[in-house]
């Protein structure tokens, strides 16, 4: 058989070579997506860390339903199960000491510490101030639903534009198993920007609970929230209109361009996507009056003030 070499050179010319190598990264994508067993070893609560904890006084039905979760989630055996089984009988010892149990999810790719996400800590610190000011001991668990590395960011990624459909699970166990086992206890779902959606979708799920409830800053515009009760979103933080929430993609782009070529005013509004993408309007903290009204309304509506 003779093979016409001009005639595949022709076929493989730059444009095929470019489109296959893109068909491939997509397909490695795919297949690493849709194989992922589990959460990965970072994914779950961060803050604070439970590790060797004395589960002595936590009743055996609630350890065996912490271990049937974590076969649920990370499956039988492993490091990682343990590690689930860790979190979820940590998180139950240190909420029995509280009213109020407040659960968030950072923005960007999700993996934030509290401390370094500025706005959102001064929040999370006026929430906690206002509930104690109303009698309530409220607890912050920080819930990371990202690991590190390319990968793990790509995924958040996909994550993302499809609702959360995979890792939305893990946040919702973890706040089922408070509910269920301290059903006098209130639990509030907190998000930022990215992390509004994973909030929004778990929300979701616990729509006929009434003792779950939502506070979320910064909704990104690709995604469109429904009417939910005991929910507060704000996008906006009374400066102006969130370029991020709006969709203002070109007001987005030209603060971005002034910012890298150095023309940006110290008078314009500050936010920013992952550190590098300007977002005027896009960042959200206790100091901002439009915020903590808002905020300390929707507290003082949904938990009266104790005698």
């Amino acid at each position: 058989m003779d093979i016409n070499f001009k005639k595949l050179g022709k076929l493989c010319g730059p444009g095929s070579i470019v489109a296959a190598v893109v068909l491939v990264f997509i397909c490695l994508v795919l297949i690493l997506y849709s194989s992922e067993v589990g959460l990965a070893s970072e994914i779950g609560i961060r803050e604070p860390v439970f590790t060797n904890v004395d589960f002595s006084s936590v009743p055996q039905s609630v350890v065996d339903d912490a271990e049937r979760m974590a076969d649920e989630l990370v499956g039988s055996s492993g490091e990682r199960h343990q590690e689930v089984v860790n979190q979820l009988l940590g998180s139950f010892i240190a909420a029995r000491n509280a009213d109020i149990v407040i659960f968030f999810n950072s923005g960007g790719m999700g993996w934030n510490y509290v401390r370094d996400t500025p706005g959102w800590e001064s929040i999370l610190n006026g929430i906690t101030d206002e509930l104690k000011a109303l009698g309530y001991r409220p607890l912050i668990l920080n819930y990371s639903r990202t690991g590190k590395g390319l990968w793990n960011s790509i995924k958040e990624i996909i994550e993302a534009s499809t609702r959360y459909t995979k890792k939305v699970k893990g946040m919702e166990k973890h706040v089922e198993f408070i509910v269920d086992h301290l059903p006098e206890l209130k639990v509030i779902i907190a998000g930022e920007s990215t992390g509004t959606v994973i909030t929004e979708e778990s929300m979701n799920y616990f729509r006929d609970r009434p003792n779950v409830y939502s506070i979320q800053t910064g909704n990104p515009f690709w995604y469109k929230t429904e009417g939910q009760e005991r929910t507060l979103r704000i996008n906006n933080n009374g400066t102006c209109e969130d370029a991020f929430s709006h969709g203002n993609v070109p007001g987005m782009m030209w603060a971005t361009f002034k910012h890298w070529i150095g023309l940006s005013s110290p008078d314009e509004h500050p936010g920013d996507i992952l550190k590098w993408l300007r977002a005027p309007g896009h960042h959200y903290s206790w100091q901002y009056t439009g915020i903590s009204s808002e905020i300390i309304k929707f507290l003082e509506d949904n938990f009266p003030e104790k005698n």
